[in-house]
């Protein structure tokens, strides 16, 4: 059993191709898929796609890249969806200093609301991080201290996964861990706790070595798995059930079992 615990499934580049997909997902062996929802369009495709296919999942707020763009519209709909019982998690949120397509200061305004927005509705947060672990962390232990979180596609160094660990978060691999030239990333997996792993594809991007250049999909996810569970010395049979065990823990899926 294998769980996407990030893809876009309702992005412009994956939507029309769907069925498609979740079908291949679903002979893969992928039981479950976390929806990122990113902006209006894709918060409806996915409500809507929640209807009809009940093992896809939702989360949604801005991405830091766009919190100038859309960040003021959104969050009341994202709002809505959380006090709805909607969605599973609030994310992808966090701060983006290596591109900084949005100003700083707004990345860490929004950053602080979807904190207390997660706070209000118990629900659990989605980071998207790059070169900016100090200031998240910082405005983590000063905002939402001892409360659940993933780093999602994680690609820092061994010392900020040591932070995210101590503050009790999960640490999420996409396929980036399979790539040549990620020995880094590969030394954090080695050193990181099976409990407190999670994988992703983030769907249609980072396809796993194997599939470099292609549109990513869930049904990919086992390369990254596999890869995985050789570093962790375990059968990928093993590392699939406790990633899935572990996104079961952190998005609490049959909590929403009733509300489709």
């Amino acid at each position: 059993m294998y769980i996407d615990s990030h893809a876009h499934l309702t992005s412009n580049d994956v939507f029309p191709h769907l069925e498609a997909i979740l079908q291949r997902a679903k002979g893969a062996g992928v039981e479950k898929i976390v929806n990122i929802c990113t902006d209006k369009e894709t918060l409806e495709h996915g409500l809507s796609l929640r209807q009809r296919v009940p093992w896809v999942y939702n989360t949604a707020a801005t991405t830091p890249h766009d919190v100038e763009k859309e960040g003021e519209s959104f969050f009341p709909l994202v709002q809505e969806a959380a006090k709805n019982q909607q969605l599973v998690a609030i994310g992808e949120t966090g701060l983006d200093y290596h591109y900084q397509h949005s100003p700083i200061l707004l990345q860490k305004k929004f950053l602080i609301q979807y904190f207390h927005l997660s706070i209000q509705t118990h629900l659990p947060i989605i980071f998207h991080c790059r070169d900016a672990f100090c200031d998240l962390f910082a405005l983590a232990d000063a905002e939402y201290k001892d409360r659940p979180a993933v780093l999602h596609c994680f690609t820092g160094s061994l010392d900020e996964a040591k932070g995210v660990l101590d503050r009790g978060w999960y640490l999420s691999f996409s396929g980036i861990v399979t790539f040549k030239k990620s020995e880094t990333l590969r030394e954090v997996a080695k050193y990181a706790p099976i409990d407190r792993m999670l994988v992703e594809t983030d769907t249609p991007y980072l396809a796993p070595q194997s599939k470099r250049g292609k549109s990513n999909e869930p049904s990919y996810l086992p390369e990254t798995v596999e890869l995985l569970a050789q570093i962790k010395g375990v059968e990928a049979a093993h590392l699939a059930f406790a990633t899935a065990k572990n996104a079961e823990k952190f998005f609490s899926f049959s909590k929403q079992q009733g509300n489709v």
